[in-house]
């Protein structure tokens, strides 16, 4: 059994980001204060702090042909739900940075993604590997 990540972001409108986390990606709060707040994201600990330097510093690296933010984090779902998810997101009209797509089709590690941004800026991806057997394949 994997242990849960802890990860603390910061964030610029924490009740905003609140409403983000809660209401359109489903997850679970936890415990907060007026200056924090944590999630139960996806099985593991997300707190959100508020800062007013919270602007990420993005930069971009090619891959599959897609400019793919760094940093960004997120969480590999099944197949299944992968795409339940991402349908979910789309009917929210989440805006993209990355549409949800297929990367290295008939490759190893042949994977579902999608990217996107927090009201804060984060860069968020959520991925899915055909395979679950290549998340470290090489």
């Amino acid at each position: 059994m994997l242990s849960p990540f802890h990860l603390a972001i910061p964030v610029n409108d924490l009740e905003k980001n609140r409403r983000f986390y809660r209401d359109v990606l489903g997850c679970r709060e936890g415990r907060s204060s007026d200056q924090w707040v944590d999630f139960d994201f996806f099985g593991h600990q997300l707190v959100l702090h508020c800062s007013e330097d919270s602007s990420p510093n993005l930069i971009h690296n090619n891959v599959d042909k897609h400019a793919v933010p760094v940093p960004h984090f997120g969480v590999v779902l099944s197949w299944e739900i992968f795409h339940e998810f991402a349908d979910s997101l789309q009917k929210k009209e989440i805006h993209f940075i990355i549409e949800p797509h297929i990367r290295f089709e008939g490759m190893i590690g042949e994977q579902a993604t999608l990217f996107f941004k927090d009201p804060s800026g984060n860069a968020l991806e959520f991925k899915s590997f055909k395979d679950p057997s290549q998340l470290f394949a090489n």
